[in-house]
């Protein structure tokens, strides 16, 4: 029992190592890479931060919660234009406040929002939610054309901000400054995604999800927590739409369409629904595939992602991150069939036709009767 007991708290003991190392050296990687790298570089590493956010906000409601949600492109448009708003306006507050004030105001609005969807669509399921979803995006890029003295109109709002600070002068550059400020806060949305699906809520979310009526037996409100996902979706969303702006200094209608939704729903499945790092696959795909299959011929840039979710349906239903799992049980299945063609018995590998020393004997035998 003693030696059972060591043995697990040395495998424990190991595990937490190796993710004390894989974080110091992802750490390491994400603060040294904008030193090393090229303005492009920096803005795609930016755009994958962006993206990893909005898709996890998404994977929350969709992944966790199993509720359909193809609007998060419209609370994406709608903090970027927010903070847009923020920069562009003249309002009696602090330069310095305006980051973190539109920040805030970036992840509350948003939530608002879509507590106010929720509260009206939470009971609905299947088609009827996906429409009502689907609506957002459809009647936010009019309403954003509509109301040019807040959002540019049809040409969008362009802005100059989040340049890098004095005390950073001659030591980093605008795009690296960018950088480090979406990584920031990208990091603090992933760590509160992670402690809220690993806590009292992403049981009761996993619970909803499996079975309504074991969640109502269990004291769970359905409709509760579908309500609660939906608003944290959508304040990811609205956060992420801050740190787009931050990128790419650019927002339009466009940025709301409905295209992005659906690009966003497949990069959730491809990288791992109900995964936080499948997230961060998801958000890889979602900015790189596009450029790699653009490089290679831009007519066919749909074909190449439809392809790939595809695949990843066919091959690895559970998206990139049950990769090296999908491996394993595949490589264990051959071992086992290899295994089962094997001779079980000894006594089975004796060659069935008889040898000339054995003839002889047995002719013997014969002889002597």
């Amino acid at each position: 029992m003693n030696t059972s007991f060591s043995n697990r708290v040395s495998a424990l003991t190991t595990n937490v190592w190796v993710r004390v190392v894989f974080g110091v050296v992802v750490a390491a990687v994400l603060v040294v890479a904008p030193l090393i790298s090229s303005k492009f570089v920096n803005y795609q590493l930016g755009l994958i931060a962006v993206f990893a956010v909005a898709i996890l906000g998404l994977n929350i409601v969709m992944g966790y919660a199993g509720q359909v949600s193809l609007g998060q492109s419209a609370f994406l448009g709608l903090g970027a234009y927010i903070a847009a708003y923020f920069v562009t306006a003249d309002l009696p507050i602090p330069d310095e406040l305006k980051l973190p004030v539109s920040l805030l105001l970036c992840a509350i609005i948003p939530a608002a929002v879509g507590l106010v969807v929720a509260l009206a669509a939470a009971r609905l399921r299947g088609l009827a939610l996906a429409m009502v979803t689907i609506a957002l995006p459809i009647i936010g890029i009019p309403l954003a054309k509509r109301f040019r003295e807040f959002t540019g109109g049809s040409q969008g709002t362009t802005v100059s901000w989040l340049r890098a600070p004095d005390w950073a002068e001659g030591i980093l550059e605008n795009d690296q400054w960018r950088y480090y400020v979406v990584v920031v806060i990208a990091v603090i949305m992933f760590v509160l995604a992670r402690n809220l699906v690993r806590g009292r809520m992403g049981r009761a979310f996993r619970i909803v999800k499996e079975n309504e009526a074991v969640a109502v037996a269990m004291g769970i409100s359905p409709y509760r927590y579908k309500v609660m996902a939906f608003t944290i979706a959508s304040m990811f969303g609205g956060v992420a739409g801050f740190m787009y702006l931050g990128i790419v200094q650019y927002t339009s209608p466009e940025t709301l369409s409905f295209h992005t939704s659906i690009n966003m729903v497949a990069a959730m499945v491809i990288g791992g629904s109900a995964s936080i790092l499948g997230t961060i696959f998801g958000a890889i795909y979602f900015v790189l595939v596009p450029n790699l299959a653009n490089e290679i011929n831009p007519s066919l840039t749909a074909l190449f992602s439809g392809a790939i979710l595809l695949a990843v349906l066919f091959l690895v239903p559970g998206g990139i991150v049950s990769l090296p799992r999908r491996i394993s049980q595949v490589v264990r299945r051959l071992a086992r069939r290899r295994g089962g063609a094997a001779p079980q018995n000894p006594s089975d590998q004796a060659p069935v036709t008889a040898g000339p020393e054995s003839t002889e004997k047995n002719k013997g035998k014969r002889q002597g009767q």
